[in-house]
């Protein structure tokens, strides 16, 4: 037998991926596997137990179709591509997501699901509602709200609103940021799952929360209803309404739903009354919602008999999973409150330890301070000594001259009474100068008089003169060849004589009026310089005695 006999033959394969609201994941399947087996396997790779929840989807031909558990997977209408895509969503939704989610997986693939048909407006939500929950979201993702970590920004990456939403409101990111920042503030201490729990709380109360809308007709021509089947019953909605339905049927009042191709019809549990048949535009159409509305049913009677022994084990996994997790969670908070506490001391301490060396090198520093201080007031006392010193040098200097200055003072003084009494006597000189000099001029005015009177009596005599010889002596002009020489002289001699000492006395007085003159203005120059010196010497002294008294 050869080794390759031995072996056992490899079964063909399949590749499958499966996308799930987070994550991406590839699976090797076998040829003749079940929609189930890939299911199940998904599941057992999530680590999921509340596997009737959810379902595995795909598209063909533009409509969205779930894997049936039942049939071969290749053996379904499947897209032709390789690997082949499948989405791991949830199918169904319960009524009330804090009793029916048991695992921390379940409650977070809702909560992302949830999100994401809220952000893609499959879900209306009013903008208050919206910023709640991404205040939750948030939470979840961040934990506790830290201001010095969380800083202005940290979600400009984050999808939390719808586009609706932003549209509506004409405000910045920053604005939005804000507002969801002072709500995330106030859920300080909720886990991760809690707050997720939270969200889908809020969430389950919305009019779209769970519903699948598939149009229908009531006859077969029009289409002009919506049918929405979720975790209460069948709603009929008008085409532009999905909030509020025009009729319910919910589940415990249905008797039986029948599909047959593209009729598919409601009979109520009162026989009497009225049976409900709508027509929609394709057989997988109807396929599909006979499907939602046998899985939702199930689960609507499956929720009100008693808990199977699985459910049952599973919740009391989750109480003790929440109890542990509580607790968990307290001493965290109680570790963290601990923890935080210790930081606070410590940095207290080291904000007191700060302080005080902060204190010690200012007390260091004044104490330098004051040393420079000390040496500075010791240098500034010797100056002061030496300039005491000075001063009283200095005093003992000004002493003297105080008394040079009132010695000099009292000399100033005598001679300031001195050149007093020297004005005193030029003024007099100068007054019996004026007198002597008017005196003077009234008798150079005199004597130039007399000097005229002379001469004019000296022009009369000789005039006089010239006329007496004329009449002694009439022939002389006629015989001028002869002269008695003799006796003409000698009477010229004698009036010449007594011209010439007439002119002799005339020069004798002028020529003491000339000198009695310069000697008159000699004097009058020597008392003015002598004037002079007097008011120089007195301006001198004036000087000293304001210097003397600016010293004094």
């Amino acid at each position: 037998m050869s080794i390759r006999g031995l072996k056992k033959k490899q079964p063909k394969t399949f590749k499958v991926r499966v996308i799930t609201v987070d994550a991406e994941m590839e699976f090797s399947c076998e040829m003749k596997w079940k929609g189930k087996d890939l299911f199940d396997l998904v599941c057992r790779a999530l680590g999921l137990r509340e596997t009737w929840f959810f379902g595995l989807q795909y598209t063909i031909k533009g409509m969205c179709t779930w894997l049936k558990m039942d049939k071969k997977v290749l053996d379904q209408e499947i897209p032709k591509e390789d690997p082949i895509s499948f989405h791991f969503l949830a199918k169904f939704y319960p009524e009330k997501v804090e009793e029916e989610l048991l695992q921390e997986i379940t409650q977070h693939l809702f909560f992302l699901q949830v999100k994401k048909q809220i952000l893609d407006e499959e879900i209306y939500c009013s903008p208050e509602a919206t910023v709640l929950l991404a205040s939750y979201a948030v939470q979840a993702k961040y934990g506790d709200y830290d201001p010095n970590f969380h800083e202005p920004g940290f979600l400009a990456h984050d999808e939390l609103l719808p586009k609706r939403v932003l549209r509506q409101y004409q405000l910045t990111a920053e604005m939005w940021e804000e507002k969801i920042t002072a709500w995330y503030a106030e859920h300080r201490g909720i886990a991760r799952d809690e707050a997720e729990m939270n969200y889908l709380k809020i969430a389950q109360d919305l009019e779209m929360y769970g519903v699948n809308y598939f149009p229908i007709a009531q006859n077969k021509n029009h289409t002009d209803l919506l049918l929405g089947v979720d975790a209460k019953g069948i709603h009929i909605y008008s085409i532009n309404n999905r909030f509020s339905p025009n009729k319910s049927f919910e589940w415990s009042s249905i008797r039986n739903i029948s599909c047959s191709e593209k009729e598919l019809t409601i009979k109520p549990l009162d026989k009497k009354a009225e049976v409900f048949k709508f027509f929609s535009s394709q057989l997988k159409v109807n396929k599909l919602i006979f499907q939602l509305c046998i899985g939702n049913h199930d689960l609507f009677m499956r929720r009100r008999k008693v808990d199977s022994i699985e459910i049952q084990q599973m919740k009391a996994q989750a109480r003790e999973e929440k109890a542990r997790k509580k607790m968990e969670n307290q001493r965290l908070a109680r570790e963290k409150q601990l923890r935080e506490e210790a930081e606070r001391a410590k940095e207290e301490l080291e904000r007191r330890l700060f302080q005080l060396e902060d204190e010690a090198r200012q007390a260091n520093e004044a104490l330098l301070r004051s040393q420079e201080a000390a040496e500075l007031l010791a240098e500034k006392a010797q100056i002061a000594e030496e300039e005491a010193k000075l001063l009283a040098q200095n005093a003992a200097e000004a002493e003297q001259e105080r008394q040079r200055l009132e010695i000099t003072a009292l000399k100033s003084k005598e001679e300031k009474r001195l050149m007093e009494q020297k004005m005193r006597e030029a003024e007099l000189i100068a007054v019996k100068l004026v007198k002597e000099s008017d005196r003077r001029a009234k008798e150079a005015e005199h004597l130039k008089q007399d000097l005229h009177e002379a001469r004019e009596a000296e022009r009369q005599a000789k005039q006089k003169l010239l006329d007496i010889t004329r009449l002694n002596y009439p022939h002389m002009a006629k015989y001028p060849q002869y002269s008695p020489g003799d006796s003409r002289d000698a009477n010229f001699d004698k009036g010449s004589i007594k011209l010439d000492l007439k002119d002799i006395d005339l020069k004798r007085l002028s020529f003491e009026i000339e000198r009695e003159r310069l000697d008159y203005l000699e004097n009058s120059r020597k008392f003015e310089d002598r004037l002079k010196e007097l008011k120089s010497e007195i301006h001198a002294l004036k000087l000293e005695e304001k210097q003397a008294g600016l010293y004094s």
